[in-house]
């Protein structure tokens, strides 16, 4: 029974999803997976049960009914993993966006103290390939109104390349969660950071999809440029629920 499993939540990733699998289960380290499907209609779900029966006992997949958005993805698999007792918990994308050979950093941040530790595209300069400026920039600035309105002092708070320890999961109110596309990721990290969680930072090289379709949009960033504000506010006169 590994102490590990990475979440990675999947729609339309056919094209990625052999691999993505693979290469996790090349790692040195002995790596859990569960897929988190919301129903795809390219087959991804199909593949990947076909895939359990060559890595049976460390595969997992569960299927949601629609494409219900990337935070509650998460917030299923976090409580998959927290049903099984799994001590690091991973989210990582599908699309090689992080390379799964940093699994190991981010495992040994934990290790080492961390309670979370974070994938971070901007903790030295800006480690971003293949993205188009206007996105590099779109990130970056939202990275730096993150931290000017929530006071966290996380580079790269919208990272979705994350470990964390299962205690913070469990004692963070998952079902309050109410971001479910861009800003989950940073509602997730500042519901740690006001628990007073520990959070490292492990610089990574982020690079844009190769394969298959980006899944952001125009809600997605509305979202994160105005939920922020709302969820601060949240947070002063809604303690009890953080």
């Amino acid at each position: 029974m590994s102490n590990s499993v990475v979440i990675i939540p999947t729609y339309n990733e056919i094209e990625n999803i052999d691999a993505i699998i693979n290469a996790v289960f090349e790692l040195p380290k002995d790596f859990h997976v569960l897929i988190v499907d919301d129903n795809s209609p390219d087959g991804t779900a199909d593949r990947v049960r076909e895939l359990q029966l060559q890595f049976q006992d460390k595969l997992f997949l569960e299927v949601r009914q629609e494409k219900s958005g990337l935070g509650t993805a998460y917030i299923h698999g976090f409580k998959w993993a927290i049903g099984r007792k799994y001590d690091y918990i991973f989210e990582m994308d599908a699309d090689f966006s992080h390379n799964p050979t940093d699994l190991l950093r981010l495992l040994k941040a934990c290790e080492k103290g961390a309670d979370v530790s974070v994938g971070s595209r901007y903790k030295k300069g800006v480690n971003v390939v293949n993205w188009p400026l206007y996105r590099v920039l779109l990130s970056y600035g939202a990275s730096v109104y993150v931290k000017m309105i929530t006071g966290m002092r996380v580079h790269d708070p919208t990272a979705g390349f994350v470990c964390y320890k299962r205690y913070v999961l469990e004692n963070i109110d998952l079902d309050s969660v109410r971001f479910v596309g861009y800003a989950f990721q940073i509602e997730m990290k500042f519901r740690a950071y006001l628990k007073n969680y520990r959070i490292e930072e492990v610089s990574i090289i982020f690079k844009d999809r190769v394969k298959g379709k980006s899944k952001m949009s125009s809600s997605i960033i509305s979202e994160a440029i105005w939920g922020v504000f709302i969820m601060k506010l949240r947070s002063l006169f809604q303690k009890n629920r953080f």
